[in-house]
């Protein structure tokens, strides 16, 4: 299944923002699968690499997500309030000891024990954000703190602990509509983490 790589050289390169994250238009000249060239422009958003995790409680059948206001989504005519698993950017750390402080600075919860289960470009048409996704079980235990996130970096989380089912039939009603979540939940399923 494997193509021969093609020829691309980005001809030149202008930051058009560099304020929260950095977004810079390029073009680029591109040899087409028949052998042609063709030269075209696009916007890329560079906001840097992430972590998610799913956090399990195996004998209570539970999981925690968070609920957080999203921007982007309220632009779009929604609430803005999405419920996603905890995630965060790398930050110059590596995953494991990134997510390993997501979770405690969004669940309150401090664990050790991580396992990384996949990476997933999110939006490789515009962004350039590889995620790393792991899962890990908690026990009530591991609670440190009550959660909530950075307050200096605008974070106001709510932690949430559901029944895996009914996370499982929110995800099925459209209630959980956020894609890194969503791949967890459905790599629980298929790997029966919760039954």
């Amino acid at each position: 299944m494997s193509r021969s790589p093609r020829s691309v050289s980005i001809i030149n390169e202008h930051t058009l923002s560099d304020d929260w994250y950095s977004l810079k238009k390029y073009t680029v000249d591109y040899q087409r699968a028949d052998g042609s060239r063709q030269t075209y422009c696009r916007e890329v958003y560079d906001k840097g690499d992430g972590v998610t995790v799913f956090l399990y409680h195996r004998a209570q059948q539970t999981i925690i997500l968070t609920r957080q206001f999203r921007l982007p989504l309220k632009i779009q005519g929604e609430s803005g309030l999405l419920i996603e698993t905890a995630a965060g950017l790398l930050e110059g750390e590596d995953p494991i000891t990134r997510i390993r402080a997501e979770i405690e600075e969004e669940t309150g919860y401090r664990i050790q024990q991580v396992t990384k289960v996949f990476d997933a470009w999110m939006s490789p048409g515009a962004v350039t954000e590889k995620l790393h996704f792991f899962i890990a079980e908690y026990s009530h235990k591991d609670c440190i703190h009550s959660g909530g996130g950075v307050y200096e970096e605008g974070e106001d989380i709510e932690v949430l602990e559901l029944p895996f089912q009914q996370a499982v039939e929110m995800m099925q009603r459209g209630e959980i509509n956020d894609a890194k979540t969503i791949m967890l939940l459905q790599y629980a399923i298929i790997n029966k983490l919760l039954v």
